[in-house]
């Protein structure tokens, strides 16, 4: 008969502690995105959309790593939200584009402020050297499994 393999403790995975931060770090910003009236993914694709007159939808679901579908949805919710208008394109009548309203365009710097004070207070701790040996080796992580989708929960 077979001895069992010994089963290693959940904390001696590397992917626990991941996960772990990961968590907490998601979790704080996305009450903070909550108390602004908007979602983490409806974050992501008003920050996709600053800083440019207009993204279509197909480009902003490559950029994102969602569906055409999934685009709309947001997009309808951020519509409705009176931060993000489509736009009629002049050179395709069946084609449409995303562009931030100014209530919109007003919005993004405030969640970016959340955003650093949210990464500062999970990583500011971290010296200089720690925190690039830390983006650094998640980046490498990233790129050696080919993941490009960006988080958006």
């Amino acid at each position: 008969m077979l001895e069992a393999a010994p089963v290693a403790d959940l904390t001696s995975h590397l992917g626990y502690w991941l996960r772990l931060v990961s968590n907490h770090v998601s979790h704080a910003f996305a009450r903070k995105l909550e108390a602004e009236g908007v979602t983490v993914a409806e974050w992501v694709l008003l920050r996709e959309l600053y800083g440019v007159p207009s993204l279509g939808p197909s480009r902003l679901a490559d950029t994102m790593g969602l569906t055409r579908g999934a685009i709309s949805k947001l997009a309808d919710r951020l519509i409705r939200k009176q931060l993000v208008v489509r736009e009629d394109r002049a050179d395709d009548a069946r084609a449409h584009l995303l562009a931030l309203t100014p209530a919109g365009r007003d919005l993004v710097p405030r969640l970016a402020a959340h955003a650093d004070t949210n990464d500062a207070a999970f990583f500011g701790h971290l010296t200089r050297e720690e925190r690039a040996a830390l983006e650094g080796l998640l980046k490498t992580i990233a790129l050696k499994r080919g993941l490009k989708a960006m988080p958006l929960a």
